[in-house]
């Protein structure tokens, strides 16, 4: 009998098939839960022998542990196995202009620590320093051993060129794109560092652990200071040919006064809709907001403008990509509340194609765990491979 590695061009080997095996048994415990030798058995089509010595392996390189027992109606009482979430961590950080978010999860998941500091660097160096030093900060006072953080993902605004290793289009925060601060940032951290957009990485979030869970295609937007947009289909992340899928916020606006959809739907277009509208003094889109929820005529008026624009760059989203839920989070996005009746009342009035959309799940923080859900992927396997 041909075994599948000789098919595959490579010589059967024992101890690749008991790695197979073992990662096999691990994955089926981390979607399914605690369960019992027998039980793997039956699911996985695996001898009971083979279970056994994979679970004992398994165990003894602390990548499982046993977590209880099973009395059934009948027999004996089996012993429950499940993975171990201490034998890896993933460490998640957004760097956004006005807030730096750092988070340590382990393996199941799990945020074991945050930090949440206010981004006061005046320069890109500093920024990054900043990022490096909070990051280390957590880690030491978590007690958590530095040698078992295996992997960091670093949300930023813009797109991330892995060839010159800079990112692109991060026009909010000034010398963000020079060369070198990433590599900065990957030396410091001193482990395994990837780099993604920030919209894409809330759109990861919200699939993992807020409202686009469960969903075939559904799109974030990420409305602040810019406007960007991540798009998961079947639980995946698309970036584009070049990484700038998403990038809404330059597409061009029919306005002369406006170039780009984000001149058009953005904090700042917020506060220039208000101002238009009779409100005066210094200004902030949240300020807008909270006036607009205590019935300010200027504030609502403004509001009411923002959603439908808003509304167009939905429906040219729909047009385009088809999506069966349409998040919205950002600064501005949280206060969806206000936005929707007029988004989706435009919506019925302009296109038929009308996506769900609602607001998002995870607010603030959907970036932060975004990265570490993206994180806990490599995490996970590193944990595995150093068994």
């Amino acid at each position: 009998m041909t075994s599948s590695d000789e098919k595959a061009g490579q010589p059967w080997n024992p101890q690749r098939q008991r790695s197979a095996n073992e990662r096999l048994l691990l994955g089926r415990l981390r979607a399914g839960g605690a369960a019992s030798r027998a039980q793997l058995a039956r699911e996985t089509g695996l001898s009971k022998p083979t279970v056994s010595s994979a679970l004992a392996a398994l165990e003894q390189s602390g990548l499982v542990r046993e977590s209880g027992t099973h009395t059934p109606e009948r027999g004996r009482a089996a012993v429950l196995y499940t993975p171990d979430p201490a034998a890896g961590y993933a460490l998640g950080i957004d760097i956004g202009r006005e807030w730096l978010r750092v988070a340590l999860a382990d393996l199941d998941g799990t945020v074991v620590t945050r930090t949440d500091v206010r981004n006061r660097a005046r320069t890109s160096g500093s920024m990054a320093d900043l990022a490096v030093d909070t990051a280390h900060q957590l880690v030491e006072t978590s007690g958590v051993p530095a040698h078992k953080i295996t992997q960091a993902v670093v949300g930023t605004p813009g797109v991330y060129d892995e060839e010159t290793r800079r990112v692109r289009y991060a026009q909010h925060l000034p010398g963000w794109g020079r060369a070198g601060l990433f590599d900065r940032i990957r030396e410091g951290l001193g482990v395994p560092t990837t780099v993604q957009n920030d919209a894409n990485l809330a759109a990861l979030g919200e699939y993992t652990y807020g409202a686009g869970a469960g969903s075939r295609l559904f799109v974030y937007i990420m409305i602040g200071t810019g406007l960007g947009m991540g798009i998961v289909s079947e639980g995946r992340l698309f970036t584009g040919a070049h990484g700038g899928a998403g990038e809404i916020g330059f597409l061009p606006w029919p306005d002369r006064r406006k170039n780009t959809l984000e001149d058009a739907v953005s904090a700042d277009a917020v506060v220039e809709a208000a101002r238009a509208h009779g409100m005066s003094g210094e200004l902030t889109a949240k300020g807008v907001f909270d006036a607009a929820r205590a019935k300010d005529p200027a504030a609502v008026r403004a509001v009411e403008v923002e959603g439908e624009r808003l509304a167009h760059a939905v429906a040219a989203i729909a047009a385009v990509l088809d999506p069966d839920l349409v998040v919205l989070g950002g600064g501005v996005g949280h206060s969806a509340d206000l936005l929707l009746r007029t988004v989706r009342r435009t919506l019925r009035d302009r296109t038929p194609l009308r996506p769900k959309v609602v607001p998002s799940r995870l607010g603030e923080d959907a970036v932060l765990l975004g990265a570490v859900a993206t994180a806990l992927d490599a995490a996970r396997d590193v944990a595995f491979e150093r068994r």
